[in-house]
């Protein structure tokens, strides 16, 4: 696919995907939170319950509640294509999550999101991620 926009943007893009996935995998909501602009929007229509989660607080309660049901999480994340215009883009990312859950029951998730990024203050941040989950399967 394609990446569109400054070279620049287009880095900036990258390390704010793969900042997320670090962040899932330490798990640490304060770096994971600063991600996300405040206005964001987290849809999930996939998992009962997360369908629309509507602001960064809503977003960063949900997910430090959803991450307990899993103990270990190996987040990897790769910006497939982006296409910046101005100070918002939009993207493509693929997802590879090897989680254990309560039971120690080890799975492998492949996701995809459809993102939406917008810059403020000269920082890019997740204005939207929209989750589609390609293949959950025994690690």
């Amino acid at each position: 696919m394609a990446f569109i926009g400054p070279l620049e943007d287009r880095v900036a893009l990258h390390e704010l995907v793969a900042s997320y996935g670090d962040a899932v995998t330490r798990r640490d909501a304060g770096d994971w939170a600063s991600l996300w602009a405040d206005d964001s929007v987290w849809y999930m229509p996939e998992i009962p319950g997360m369908e629309k989660i509507q602001g960064k607080d809503a977003i960063v309660s949900t997910w430090v509640e959803a991450i307990k049901q899993f103990p270990f999480q190996l987040n990897r994340q790769l910006l497939a294509n982006v296409t910046v215009d101005g100070d918002t883009a939009k993207g493509d990312t693929y997802t590879s999550e090897l989680v254990k859950d309560q039971d120690d029951k080890p799975a492998h998730w492949h996701n995809l999101y459809q993102d939406e990024f917008v810059k403020r203050e000269g920082r890019w941040l997740f204005k939207s991620r929209t989750l589609k989950i390609l293949h959950i399967g025994a690690a």
